[in-house]
């Protein structure tokens, strides 16, 4: 698959870059002066697979939460989310965020986005530039109207020339917007002006029904056709969604192979004769804490016979419904039958057994 050549851009201990793999973000949603609170969420990240997290830093004593987490052991990418006040990105560069994000737009005049620029240069730290549709400069949207896909990547890789005017190219870029099309027309644009390292997402995407479907296209998208270097699924949800959601995006867009489990299920038909929706349902639910195989694995749960060991025969593992009970398959041989309503218990069971 192709993918478009770019920077390589450390951020902790990791890098984003087209050299590297596509890396997966999340922003916690506790009050970041809750400082146990932050932490406590960003462990639950941490260990959902989240490699990079965002924290909003609204003042100067919520800076100090970078210091916090790394003395409690964090060792997961931090970065400081900062709007308007340049002196708070200073702070949490000091306290030791390992990226900071601005619109250098909203930051003030130049000679305070250079404050910024040069803490980064002295700690290494990469900027974010951030740019989305609802903060867009007026002079864009006096330009070409209202909020257009030109007007975000102009502002943006306008942001970009500004810090490279100080001598800076330790840039990551970020065009979001609520709009797919729009979002994905812009990231398009950025794509073919500049080389550094994109972070993709839909900004404001909504709840997990649409949410994840407006980030699934957007995202999706644009690094199926080689762009964009690190993601973050928006949601309106707990933050450890987001973290699932990306890494699925990431798995069918053919970006990443992930230990895990795969589930395929049929939509059910007149030939069903249980409840499907709710047996995947519950192996959803159940396979999170109680599945204890480790590798990648495909699971099938099929509504009859027909589209059981048939039609799933790729699947590792599966279950196809009958009347009141299922068929236990793996490798498309049938194995045993059991009682419908002990389906998910025996294929967790043999997962595990696996």
């Amino acid at each position: 698959m192709y993918k478009r050549t770019t920077k390589q851009i450390r951020l902790g201990n990791l890098y984003i870059g087209s050299a590297y793999p596509v890396t997966i973000q999340s922003m916690t949603n506790t009050k970041t002066s809750d400082f146990e609170a932050t932490y406590s969420q960003v462990k639950q990240l941490a260990d959902a697979g989240c490699e990079i997290v965002r924290l909003a830093v609204p003042n100067i004593e919520a800076a100090k939460i970078f210091t916090y987490l790394k003395e409690k052991g964090i060792t997961i990418p931090l970065v400081a989310d900062i709007h308007f006040d340049h002196k708070i990105a200073i702070a949490s560069a000091e306290a030791g965020a390992d990226k900071i994000r601005i619109n250098p737009g909203n930051i003030g005049d130049s000679d305070k986005v250079k404050k910024v620029v040069d803490i980064c240069k002295i700690k290494n730290i990469p900027i974010r530039v951030g740019v989305n549709s609802g903060s867009l400069e007026k002079s864009k949207i006096d330009k070409f109207g209202h909020v257009t896909a030109q007007g975000l990547a102009e502002s943006a890789l306008e942001n970009v020339r500004l810090l490279e005017k100080f001598d800076f190219e330790n840039i990551v870029v970020a065009i979001k917007s609520s709009d797919v099309p729009t979002m994905i027309a812009a990231n398009e644009v950025l794509a073919e002006f500049c080389d550094y390292p994109i972070h993709l997402g839909v900004t404001e995407a909504g709840t997990m029904s649409r949410g994840i479907i407006k980030s699934a296209v957007g995202i999706g998208s644009l690094l199926t056709r080689g762009i964009g270097n690190t993601i973050r699924v928006s949601l309106t949800a707990d933050p450890v969604n987001e973290v699932v959601a990306a890494k699925r995006i990431l798995e069918y867009s053919g970006i990443r192979e992930s230990n895990g489990v795969e589930v395929v299920s049929c939509p059910t038909c007149g030939r069903t004769n249980i409840d499907l929706i709710s047996m995947c349902d519950e192996f959803d639910k159940r396979s999170v804490s109680e599945i204890t195989y480790k590798g990648k694995i495909k699971v099938a749960i099929m509504g009859c016979a027909v589209n059981g060991p048939g039609e799933a025969k790729e699947a590792d593992i599966g279950i196809a419904g009958g009347i009141g009970e299922a068929l236990l398959f793996k490798k498309g041989e049938i194995i045993c039958k059991v009682p419908e309503e002990k389906a998910i218990d025996f294929l967790i069971d043999e997962i595990n057994k696996m």
